[in-house]
């Protein structure tokens, strides 16, 4: 499948994995601020500042969205909810390591659901880039036997996710990027305060805790990162979005390293090599670029 749209798809990777950056980076600040307020209320508030401050610039784009691009980015944004939803209904059910690895197989499931919808073409060297992934999240975070109910949950989550990219990916093109993310956004806010409602969770949130994590993850892990995305799936396909989206984890264990004391071995470090080399070899240019720079070193 080619890459769709104008522009250099190798840029567009790089901003992928940006935006897997900061929100591997908002990995800690979250996990401590749901441990004090409730996780649905965290997300119903964590999208509501990400649609006000995307409000300013998308609400005069809004005439730019037909009723088409309107109800497309409404429902992508529904899918974003309902994968965090199942994902941490998931969580409270299986293993954290179990959750990491099946969030994970968004990485296959983006091709596979590509495929079946729209009988798009998948290169070989992405599906290569996507066996490395798979093995390297394997090795990252383990597979501890879960829950047979909370790993379906979370598949589930994943599933969501892989749809969410492939749609956006035959919408990105034809609508301004600032309007439709302010669209899911909105879509995603209404849905989880309609869940913290109905389990009694909605509240003001108080402390520099939690007002920081949200602060952070609504401007930049939603609004800005979610802009990134429909810009970048312009210019890239789906199945490299998931690829790239693939290194969260391996930013949430450096910056855990960093900043919460958490430490890998050498399976898991080997993991997120894995993880890296698959993205790179998924993407043409940054393939021949890494090629050239390994011919280059000296022996």
């Amino acid at each position: 499948m080619g890459d769709p749209g104008n522009g250099t798809p190798l840029v567009a990777l790089f901003a992928l994995i940006l935006v897997t950056a900061v929100w591997g980076i908002t990995f800690v600040q979250v996990k401590d601020a749901v441990e004090i307020y409730p996780l649905f209320a965290f997300l119903a508030v964590r999208f509501a500042i990400a649609s006000v401050t995307l409000a300013p610039f998308g609400a005069g784009r809004l005439r730019k969205l037909d009723r088409r691009g309107l109800v497309a980015g409404a429902a992508l944004g529904g899918l974003l909810a309902l994968g965090y939803g199942l994902q941490t209904a998931g969580l409270a059910r299986t293993t954290v390591s179990s959750t990491g690895f099946i969030t994970g197989l968004c990485v296959v499931l983006t091709p596979v659901t590509a495929l079946v919808l729209f009988r798009d073409r998948i290169p070989r060297a992405a599906w290569i880039g996507i066996a490395l992934a798979t093995v390297g999240l394997a090795m990252l975070t383990g597979i501890d036997a879960g829950s047979p109910v909370g790993d379906a949950l979370v598949l589930g989550g994943a599933a969501a996710y892989a749809l969410q990219i492939v749609l956006l990916e035959r919408f990105a093109p034809d609508y301004d990027p600032v309007a439709f993310t302010l669209v899911e956004m909105v879509a995603a806010c209404l849905g989880f305060t309609a869940i913290a409602i109905a389990r009694s969770e909605l509240s003001v949130p108080h402390g520099w805790t939690v007002w920081s994590a949200l602060v952070v993850t609504g401007i930049f892990a939603s609004a800005l990162a979610f802009v990134i995305q429909t810009w970048a799936q312009k210019r890239t396909s789906a199945t490299r979005t998931a690829l790239a989206f693939a290194a969260e984890p391996v930013f949430a264990a450096f910056f855990g390293y960093l900043l919460a004391g958490d430490r890998l071995g050498a399976v898991g470090w080997s993991g997120c090599v894995l993880i890296l080399v698959g993205i790179v070899i998924s993407e043409p240019a940054a393939a021949r670029a890494f090629r050239s720079a390994v011919r280059r070193a000296p022996l």
